[in-house]
């Protein structure tokens, strides 16, 4: 079975970054997921400009640049010349006037466009962004914080957008309190992407080589 795994860097060790980088690439992560917060749009600071500058410079893997910000158009041009074509971008559609004026800028730079929905952002509210993106980040937390408890409401989101998405053309990747369980449970159903925090990644005693494989090797 063929889905994305994705390191949220904001979980990483970052006395050691860039052998946390290398050890997550040579142990087979698809993908860098990095955090950036404002302090307004969520309750803390996270990672910075220069932090995702740093990743993109020390690996040739895809980066997921999430921005929980405020008004992410005013910004927008910042994080898209520290990033290179095939990359993806997500922004809120809360955070914005008009979401689909930074998606297009998004489109433009050659960036893979996606829309972050929180918990409590219903799909009615985001349908015409389902047009426009090519991935949705489904948030099983409120976000802002790592090792939050899961949702389970989220689960029957998931659903209705994994009925919707072949004919919308868009992918869908669960970000938060992920664990075995849920990529049990969701793999299967058609999540393409799973973002690995603390739950199931970061902070454990084996290797990322081994957790990755391990991931990779679960029975459906």
């Amino acid at each position: 079975m063929d889905f994305n795994l994705t390191a949220s860097m904001m979980c990483a060790n970052y006395a050691h970054l860039a052998d946390e980088v290398k050890q997550l690439e040579d142990g087979g992560i698809d993908s860098f997921h990095i955090d950036i917060m404002d302090g307004r749009f969520v309750p803390n600071f996270a990672m910075s400009l220069n932090d995702m500058n740093y990743i993109a410079s020390a690996t040739k893997k895809p980066l997921d640049v999430h921005l929980m910000v405020e008004h992410p158009y005013n910004v927008i041009n910042l994080f898209l010349k520290g990033l290179r074509p095939g990359d993806t971008v997500y922004i809120h559609p809360e955070a914005e006037y008009h979401p689909s004026t930074t998606l297009q800028a998004i489109i433009n730079a050659g960036m893979i466009p996606g829309i972050a929905i929180n918990p409590g952002t219903s799909i009615e509210t985001v349908m015409e962004m389902l047009v426009i993106v090519k991935k949705v980040l489904v948030m099983s937390v409120n976000p802002g914080n790592a090792g939050q408890m899961y949702l389970p409401y989220v689960g029957k989101k998931v659903k209705r957008l994994l009925a919707m998405k072949e004919d919308m053309d868009f992918e869908i990747h669960w970000d938060g309190a992920c664990g075995a369980d849920k990529i049990r449970e969701f793999a299967p159903k058609g999540v393409d992407g799973f973002v690995l925090g603390t739950t199931l990644l970061f902070g454990k005693t084996k290797s990322y080589g081994e957790i990755l494989k391990g991931i990779r090797e679960l029975k459906f």
